[in-house]
């Protein structure tokens, strides 16, 4: 697993947000159209994408996209 794939397949669950704005770097609750059903679209895209579980609490201990990278890749 790629870190640049991770964040391909991360940005495809925004819609109005240009992926080219989301980095490894990205603080992602701070993007604008942030919710939870986008956490669960991330939670159900590493679930398809990768057969890893993430839990609520992953995505509330991660600051940044490469921090859910690294729990995904850790679990994978």
């Amino acid at each position: 697993m790629e870190l640049k794939e991770f964040i391909e397949n991360f940005a495809e669950q925004f819609e109005d947000t240009d992926s080219s704005e989301i980095t490894a770097a990205t603080e992602f609750k701070s993007l604008d159209e942030w919710s939870s059903l986008i956490a669960l679209s991330v939670i159900a895209m590493a679930d398809e994408e990768y057969d890893v579980t993430l839990k609520g609490d992953d995505i509330r201990g991660a600051v940044t996209v490469e921090d859910l990278y690294n729990i995904v890749k850790s679990r994978a």
